[in-house]
């Protein structure tokens, strides 16, 4: 275990994209509370979260004023933190999680209003944006955010190689499917992955598809 000065760069984050974290909370009783939740990359030692309010994370920040962020490519971790709270014995005396690759802790500079009007969701006037200070980071083993851009560009690769041999609803699905996946890549993903996917947008567009 590494323990270092604050340097996002060091887990694979660029500044200006988002990445899927599990963020660990203390709770008003002093349990400890987690939950998937992405976060911006707003510079080597700075992070920016969106939560929207009613949610415990959220809460526990305002009234703790810190809080810890949680590399890992787990998949149950994500899923139980989300369906259910994760059983108290899995989290360090410090409110890290004790299975992940790598985290860092962060104390809150300012809670801002948010209101994003090409977000899908309906109640923008609920969230709240959360500037903060990474303080310290604890790299395990040598690890790299996951950005979800990358997932998006290889389901629609798959799909792609699929399209001359399924019928034209299946193919309207497809589209529909990607006009989704490239819209979030273009908010959260790599320079890598939108270039990928601007690829393969000109490719459908080369069959004749209206995108």
């Amino acid at each position: 275990m590494i323990k270092m000065k604050a340097d996002l760069n060091l887990m694979g984050m660029e500044r200006g994209r988002q990445y899927e974290t599990i963020i660990t909370t203390k709770n008003a009783d002093g349990s400890k509370n987690a939950a998937p939740i992405g976060v911006i990359c707003a510079g080597e030692d700075k992070v920016i979260t969106r939560i929207f309010k009613g949610s415990h994370t959220l809460d526990n920040m305002v009234r703790e004023k810190e809080f810890i962020v949680n590399i890992t490519h787990d998949p149950e971790l994500y899923t139980v933190s989300l369906l259910g709270n994760l059983p108290q014995e899995y989290f360090n005396d410090d409110y890290s999680l004790k299975c992940v690759d790598a985290y860092f802790k962060c104390e809150t500079i300012n809670f801002t209003e948010a209101v994003k009007q090409s977000d899908p969701i309906k109640k923008k006037e609920e969230a709240i944006v959360i500037k903060s200070e990474v303080r310290d980071m604890v790299i395990r083993k040598e690890i790299k955010a996951m950005n979800r851009g990358f997932g998006y560009v290889i389901e629609s690769l798959a799909n792609l190689t699929r399209f001359d041999l399924v019928g034209d609803a299946q193919k309207e699905i497809y589209i529909t499917r990607f006009k989704e996946a490239n819209r979030v890549v273009l908010k959260v993903g790599r320079k890598e992955d939108i270039k990928a996917m601007h690829e393969i947008k000109k490719e459908l567009i080369k069959r004749g598809y209206d995108l």
